[in-house]
Parts: C-alpha cells; sequence; structure tokens
C-alpha cells in the first residue's frame, strides 16, 4: 500500500480547517468557476509536464487525503495530447530513454502509476559490463548477486513513462492539467495577501499558488523568480543519442539484456538494450566529433559505433579525426571508405576477422557457436533507425537550494530546474523521480500535521534529504567523468589495477549494487542512493581496493588517494 494512503485523524481536520479560515484559502477544484478577476486559488501548482513534475502530480494524486483536501494544478506550454496519443510501431523506438532502477520503479507502483507504462517497450538490465577504453580493464555487475530480484535496472523510453503518468493523472480529475500553456511571469501578491507567487499565464488567468513547483528543466523560470543561484559548468563535449538495429542474440547467447559502457578519454560511450533486436546509443565526445559524425552519412556512424567498441583507443583517435578533417574540408568520407579503414586497422592490431572485436562479420546473421569472447561486447549495428540521430551539450549544474526563502519563499524545485548531471551513469531521471517521492511526502507529513504546506519549515525536510544525496552521486559522476578523460600512463595504470582488484570482490560489488536502487523492495525513507551511483563508489573504492591487493603496496595507494584528491578539488 502506498505510504500516501494514510487517513488523517478528525483531530488533524479539525486543525486544518482552522488553518484555512485563519489564511483565508479559497480550494480550487477541477470544475470551479473562476472569479471575474481570473486569479484561482490553487493549493500547489507545478511548472513543468516532464518525468519529474508529472511523478509529483501523480504522487500527489494518488493520496485520498491529499486528493479530497488540497487542489494542484500543472502547467505545461507542451502539448500533451501529443504524447498521450504517442503510439508507435512495436520496433521502432525513441532515442531519448532512461534506465529505471528498481527503486524508482517500486515508486511508480507504489503511487498507481506504473501499471499505466507498456512494459513490452522497457527492457530489463540483468548485467552491466564497464571498461577502461585505453587498457581495457573490466568490471562486471550481475543480478545474479543480488537476493530477491532478477533485474538490476529497467531501460524504458522517456516517452513511454511520460505517457504512462499522463493516463495515470486522467483517472484523478482532482488534479487539474493546463497544457499548451504558458508561463508568461511570477510575482508576489501584496503583502497584507501573504505575499504568495502569483504565476502568469498567457491564458489571461493567474494562478495564486500557496506552494509554487519548479519543475520546468534547466532554464527554470521558478528557479528565476526564487532568485536561488546555481553553480556549474558545461563539459566539452556533446551527447549523441540514437536507436541501433542489430541482429538478435545467438542460440547459444544469452538475451540482449546487458548494458555496455566503454569509457573513451573523449567521453564514454554507452550500449543500453531496448529488445532482442534494438538497442540505445549514448556517446559523449567532443563536439566537433560529433558534429562531424552526424553531418556524415549514417552508414558511418554504424561503422564508428562498432569500432568505438572494439578497436584500440589508437586507432579509433585516427579515425575520429580523419571523419573531422574530411567534414572541415567538405568531402566527407562513405561508409565504404570507413569499413576499409576499419578493416586496415584491425589488420594491423592482428584482430581475428572471427572475433567478436572484429567489426567484419556485420551484416552476418548469428548463427552456429559465437565466438567466445561474444558476450563481453554489444552485437554488431547493423543500421540507424531513421530520425533518431540526435545530440545535446552537456553540463554540470546545481542549484544553491532547493527551496526560496524570504519574499521568494514558497517556492520549491525539482528534478532539473534543482540539478543538472552528466549522463554517464544513467542518474538524472532517477534523481528527479527521488525528488517528487520525497516532496509529496514532506507536503502529506505538513498536511496531517495541520502545517502550512508552503512554509519554510515544511519544506526544510525536502532540501536537507535531497540536496546532499543528489550532490553525492553528481559530484561522483564528475569526478568519475574526469578521471577517465586521463591519458597519462600512471594514471591510466592506477584506475585500471582498482578496477580489476574491485571486480574481484563479489561481495563489494553487490553490496554497491543493492544500495544504487537495484533492490526489488520499496523505498526508504532517505532514498539517499538512486539510481546507478557506480561513479561514486568506483572513485572512493580505488584506494582501498589497490591496497587490498598486497603486491602492489602503499606507494600506488597514496599516489591513488593523491589523484582522487585533486580531482575532488577541482
Amino acid at each position: 500500500m502506498s505510504s500516501f494512503a494514510s487517513t488523517p485523524t478528525k483531530v488533524t481536520w479539525a486543525r486544518l480547517a482552522v488553518y484555512r479560515k485563519v489564511a483565508g484559502l479559497q480550494l480550487v477544484r477541477r470544475n470551479s468557476t473562476r472569479a471575474s478577476t481570473n486569479v484561482v486559488n490553487s493549493d500547489i501548482v507545478i511548472v513543468g509536464g516532464g518525468p519529474a513534475g508529472l511523478a509529483l502530480a501523480s504522487a500527489l494524486g494518488s493520496s485520498s487525503s491529499l486528493r479530497k483536501n488540497v487542489s494542484v494544478t500543472l502547467v505545461e506550454g507542451g502539448d500533451l495530447t501529443q504524447i498521450k496519443s504517442w503510439n508507435p510501431p512495436p520496433e521502432s523506438f525513441s532515442n531519448r530513454v532512461s534506465s529505471l532502477t528498481n527503486t524508482s520503479r517500486s515508486f511508480l507502483q507504489d503511487i498507481g502509476a506504473w501499471s499505466y507504462v507498456d512494459e513490452t517497450r522497457t527492457c530489463q538490465v540483468e548485467q552491466l559490463q564497464v571498461w577502461d577504453g585505453i587498457s581495457d580493464a573490466r568490471i562486471e555487475f550481475s543480478s545474479n548477486d543480488l537476493p530477491s530480484t532478477s533485474s538490476m535496472a529497467r531501460l524504458t523510453e522517456n516517452l513511454n513513462l511520460q505517457r504512462g503518468l499522463l493516463r495515470h493523472l486522467d483517472n484523478i480529475p482532482e488534479i487539474q492539467v493546463l497544457q499548451k500553456t504558458k508561463v508568461t511571469s511570477i510575482e508576489n501578491d501584496s503583502s497584507d495577501r501573504g505575499g504568495w507567487p502569483l504565476v502568469h499565464l498567457d491564458n489571461e488567468t493567474t494562478l495564486r499558488a500557496r506552494l509554487l513547483v519548479g519543475a520546468d528543466g534547466f532554464n527554470s523560470p521558478v528557479r528565476q523568480f526564487a532568485q536561488i543561484p546555481s553553480f556549474g559548468w558545461a563539459y566539452d563535449t556533446q551527447a549523441i543519442v540514437a536507436t541501433l538495429n542489430h541482429f538478435p542474440r545467438g542460440a547459444y547467447e544469452g538475451p540482449n539484456t546487458t548494458g555496455y559502457q566503454r569509457f573513451l578519454p573523449t567521453g564514454p560511450i554507452a550500449f543500453l538494450p531496448l529488445s532482442p533486436s534494438v538497442s540505445s546509443l549514448v556517446w559523449s565526445t567532443k563536439p566537433p566529433i560529433a558534429k562531424a559524425l552526424l553531418a556524415s552519412d549514417p552508414g558511418v556512424l554504424s561503422c564508428m559505433i562498432n569500432a568505438a567498441f572494439r578497436l584500440p583507443y589508437a586507432s579509433l583517435k585516427y579515425l575520429q579525426n580523419r571523419i573531422v578533417d574530411a567534414h572541415a574540408a567538405g568531402t566527407p568520407l562513405s561508409p565504404d571508405e570507413i569499413r576499409e579503414e576499419i578493416q586496415w586497422r584491425e589488420h594491423a592490431h592482428g584482430i581475428d576477422q572471427n572475433s567478436a572485436y572484429s567489426c567484419r562479420t556485420a551484416g552476418i546473421t548469428n548463427q552456429g557457436i559465437p565466438p567466445a569472447d561474444s558476450e563481453m561486447l554489444p552485437p554488431l549495428v547493423l543500421q540507424l533507425q531513421s530520425g533518431t540521430m540526435a545530440s545535446f551539450p552537456l553540463r554540470f549544474n546545481h542549484a544553491e537550494s532547493y527551496i526560496g526563502d524570504g519574499s521568494k519563499g514558497r517556492t520549491v524545485l525539482v528534478g532539473d530546474a534543482a540539478h543538472t548531471i552528466h549522463p554517464l551513469a544513467g542518474q538524472g531521471l532517477n534523481l528527479g523521480l527521488a525528488d517528487a517521492e520525497c516532496l509529496a511526502r514532506c507536503i502529506q507529513n505538513s498536511i496531517l500535521s495541520g502545517g502550512d504546506i508552503g512554509s519554510y519549515t515544511a519544506l526544510l525536510p525536502y532540501t536537507q534529504e535531497r540536496y546532499l544525496a543528489n550532490h553525492t552521486v553528481m559530484s561522483a559522476c564528475d569526478k568519475l567523468h574526469k578521471l577517465y578523460s586521463m591519458e597519462d600512463e600512471r594514471v591510466v595504470w592506477v584506475r585500471s589495477v582498482g578496477v580489476e582488484v574491485l571486480n574481484e570482490l563479489d561481495s563489494i560489488k553487490a553490496a554497491m549494487m543493492m544500495t544504487a536502487g537495484a533492490r526489488q523492495s520499496a523505498r526508504n525513507s532517505s532514498m539517499s542512493s538512486t539510481g546507478w551511483a557506480l561513479a561514486g563508489d568506483a572513485v572512493a573504492s580505488l584506494s582501498s581496493g589497490i591496497q587490498t591487493a598486497g603486491t602492489i603496496g602503499r606507494i600506488v595507494g597514496n599516489y591513488v588517494d593523491s589523484v582522487v584528491g585533486k580531482l575532488a578539488r577541482k
């Protein structure tokens, strides 16, 4: 049963009634007639119809006590009907995919939203293979090491999740959703009326909010209104996304339920399963490389994806430079030219053409006995699904606070409005869902105690719980990105030894997975470690892991501490 479904006592509701009488609060229902002044009171106004905003609205609507006594209005400038009517063919997938941890899925199940998500368009992740692009040092995670669960996470398209949340909200008429409605400005009401936020909409309506929630993305108008500063930086990387077609795994191989990630100095490349013959790409690389690859023939990108998981980095770097130079000269390389170059380099490196590390077998069905190392690498890409190639810049950004103060109070931030993270660990969506769960719980606790849901005191537990948890994951991912961007031989050797030692410690890997959200049990009260927080654990474990190998000794341990310490100060 959902934790949001508790029933308040008569005394609690009596206190709440007294509060409302004193505050002069007018509750607005879905079909209420608006005043002639077009100023409408709403207990909670959520700006933003992305996953975080929709999840928060769904969580609030799942509680009968909140649903009956707190009015909620969600405002979204886009057309949500297009998302609700989204119905692609079974093997055609969107290019924006997220990895939902078991903890996040438990939250969605608790609020009743997961049953509206199309599970046939999701894929469980049973294994995760991560390796160094220079040394090939590898760490493997498997759900077989976890108790009471068959998967570590579940891949789903963002649109599939949003559609499910919208369908859930369709069954909660008390939650008002205003789509294709933009916020024109936000200001404070007069001080004699409490100074509550006034949200002016382009439909000539103004919402007077008891609590204003910013779920409106990186360029959050709510954050700007609340005058909450943020800090961060842009990474010198672009993320290329695409949907990949490939042959299904052969009869002697396991199913396509393994995620692969290779850390290259230019950025990590990830191969995420969606179905037996379709996977998703997230490739973080330098902007000139991303621009040249996306401007090339799709066949060139397909070849380069295969090569990025298989070729030694020296040859991959050479190919990338050739593509960039050819693009700058206005004479882009053809797929045949790239294939010929890859084959020559495979021969130069002594790669057996029958090995899984060869790109030559692309286009040949996986029949018979596969190579011995086939499951260490993703399937060979045959082609990219039309219209799925895109890129976007990456950055780190964190608000200095999640709640407004003083005259800009009664505001709170969730999701990307509060934090933006590097996608190397697939954390963004899980952090946003954890924000929604925590904030909904704090709102309910405030209501049940007869408190003011928009007060600083009521919102303080939310920022205390979520800020440190989010910053820990964000900082770990940032440090991991910086660590694997280094090509210095000493750093490569140290991080490689650390990963190899850690890979032998099964109990530690299992503990890492469980604390990273892979456990199947219901969410805990703190949600302190959502998502694949492998980054933080990997960096934190380097020193202790290497020191465990007695043949390496204290010098290596001190060197690791020095490297990680320097990274932490950046």
